[in-house]
């Protein structure tokens, strides 16, 4: 990337700081646990290496180079710059989260407990951040690109998944909606239903996957043979999206035949609403950052036009 202008760090607060939040103090969130037997040194070892993490990446930050730290809570209304490099700090889903809030911001996704956390999503831990931020400098970093999913309403209205969309009732109950793709058209009732990027296929899309196949061979009497990556995982940057209908209801109106595909380059799936009430649609499992999907709104789900860009081992 071109020069950094600022380094903007996203952290996010360890499960010591919510409690803290919660009873005032550190002294009553202990008493607090305690009483419940739980032990309280697991949520300070944890916190403790998290804002070690923290200080070794502020610590590694060359003295003329700018930089903020912003906690996640900010990012709906924090405005990026182009030259900004986004070092994430904390679990899988904080990349997922910031991504969807960026352009062409590159991020660098840090591991700070590898001990606690899996880290699929954070290539690197905190301690390799300066090289990685020399590697970027001198442009020898690698960069892997990330195929968005957007969904555009009739209203005007869009969302960004980095994972995946939801579309569907408020509370998971039935949702009622016309699904059209390709030259099918259904009238449906179900759970909803999931849009999946390429990222987000060894996530909720593999959860659906996994139940639909254990039941269906439960029924066959048949013993189920665990699902290969390979059958389900898709490339960060694939060119498509998997679209899955979560629990659809056969009955005299509604039909069961248009519940799954390949969303591709060229396709567009729609989904009329037939809710009065409650019909919402939100990405990447963020329900209160989520578009009204009442009766007349029609959305279209695609490929984003926009990707996310992060930074890989070579």
């Amino acid at each position: 990337m071109e020069e950094i202008g600022k380094i903007i760090i996203v952290t996010q607060k360890t499960w010591l700081d919510q409690l803290i939040e919660r009873f005032n103090t550190k002294e009553q969130a202990k008493f607090y646990l305690e009483h419940q037997g739980i032990n309280f040194s697991d949520y300070q070892n944890s916190h403790d290496v998290y804002h070690s993490s923290l200080k070794d990446v502020k610590r590694s930050i060359p003295k003329n180079q700018k930089y903020q730290v912003i906690d996640k809570s900010f990012l709906p209304n924090f405005l990026f710059n182009k030259d900004n490099l986004v070092v994430v700090l904390g679990r899988d889903g904080l990349v997922v989260n910031t991504a969807k809030y960026l352009e062409e911001q590159p991020i660098l996704a840090l591991n700070p407990d590898k001990s606690r956390i899996e880290g699929i999503l954070l290539p690197f831990e905190a301690s390799e951040f300066k090289q990685q931020l020399d590697m970027i400098k001198r442009g020898d970093a690698s960069f892997n690109q990330i195929t968005l999913a957007e969904a555009s309403l009739n209203t005007g209205q869009s969302i960004i998944g980095v994972n995946d969309i939801f579309i569907g009732h408020q509370s998971h109950q039935s949702a009622r909606y016309v699904i059209r793709f390709r030259d099918f058209e259904e009238q449906h009732s179900s759970s909803g239903i999931i849009v999946s990027t390429g990222l987000g296929s060894t996530g909720w899309y593999k959860s659906i996957i996994t139940g639909a196949l254990g039941i269906a061979n439960s029924f066959r009497s048949l013993d189920m043979e665990p699902l290969l990556e390979h059958e389900f995982k898709s490339p960060w940057d694939s060119n498509y999206l998997h679209f899955c209908v979560r629990e659809p209801w056969s009955s005299k109106i509604s039909g069961s035949n248009v519940i799954y595909g390949r969303i591709n380059s060229n396709d567009t799936l729609e989904v009329e609403s037939q809710m009065p009430e409650q019909g919402i649609i939100f990405s990447d499992g963020i329900e209160k950052d989520f578009l009204e999907f009442r009766s007349g709104t029609i959305a279209r789900i695609f490929l984003s036009e926009k990707k996310t860009t992060i930074v890989v081992k070579s």
